[in-house]
């Protein structure tokens, strides 16, 4: 079973570490490989899933671009605008997201509880996330750095466009953009504008404690930090290529070792 991941860049991706172990604990035997993908290599490397791949993982840049190409899109993807998981059906591509009922999942394991979200970021993880807060009954916020692309998001969901000082009225704060991965000095949101309780996720997961989550748990916020998400996706993903259920225990395990080892 070859399964893979495409992106640009991946190299730095757990999800090898996280599915190879989920093939193993299974009794399965497969691979799982890192596709570097950029854009206009996509439609090519497509066509070589369609030839010998159960399916793929599809992550940045490629998230909402991978729609139009592919043969099928599940509602729920194609209503959040984004995919994140393909699966191979006899050479029909069919494409997912298990983002939104991950994030979710993730939230309950935290204990998450509130009724004002703020996500900040307007790309696919942001529609995913904000789409599955929208669907469990939160009132939904978004902020972006372009404004154009925060307005986009909320007229897909019916959403509200606020200045990132709504933070200070939010139960839950949501960095779903990539400040904090490439420079862990940087953060999304200025610590002066945590609320003064509630609850903040970084869907960064390298490094695991970020800038923005080490100052919402100094301002005294519950923090969720992105394994949680990424985990769960991934398990839904297994799921969805093997038919078996997602060994969660040593996905996490896996999770955790990558990461002891790299992050």
């Amino acid at each position: 079973m070859v399964l893979g991941i495409l992106g640009h860049p991946v190299a730095h991706s757990l999800s090898p570490a996280m599915q190879e172990a989920a093939l193993a604990a299974r009794g399965l035997t497969g691979s799982y490989r890192l596709l570097d993908t950029p854009p206009e290599a996509l439609a090519r490397r497509l066509e070589e899933v369609r030839r010998g791949y159960r399916g793929v993982n599809v992550t940045v840049p490629l998230k909402e671009a991978v729609l139009p190409l592919l043969d099928g899109v599940h509602p729920e993807a194609r209503a959040i605008g984004a995919v994140n998981t393909v699966v191979n059906r006899g050479g029909r591509l069919i494409g997912h997201n298990t983002d939104a009922p991950g994030f979710l999942r993730s939230l309950e394991e935290a204990g998450v509880r509130g009724r004002r979200a703020l996500v900040l970021g307007a790309g696919g993880a942001a529609r995913a996330v904000a789409y599955a807060l929208k669907g469990a009954g939160w009132e939904v916020w978004v902020h972006n750095r372009t404004r154009s692309r925060a307005e986009a998001l909320a007229r897909a969901f019916g959403l509200e466009v606020v200045p990132l000082e709504a933070a200070r009225q939010a139960d839950l704060v949501v960095n779903a953009t990539s400040v904090g991965l490439d420079d862990p000095a940087a953060t999304p949101l200025p610590a002066a504008l945590f609320p003064p309780r509630g609850f903040a996720v970084d869907l960064v997961y390298r490094p695991l404690l970020t800038r923005f989550l080490a100052e919402a748990a100094a301002a005294g916020l519950g923090t969720v930090d992105g394994l949680g998400m990424l985990l769960w996706q991934g398990a839904l993903a297994f799921e969805l290529w093997t038919g078996e259920r997602a060994p969660v225990g040593a996905m996490r395990a896996a999770l955790r070792r990558a990461l002891g080892a790299g992050a």
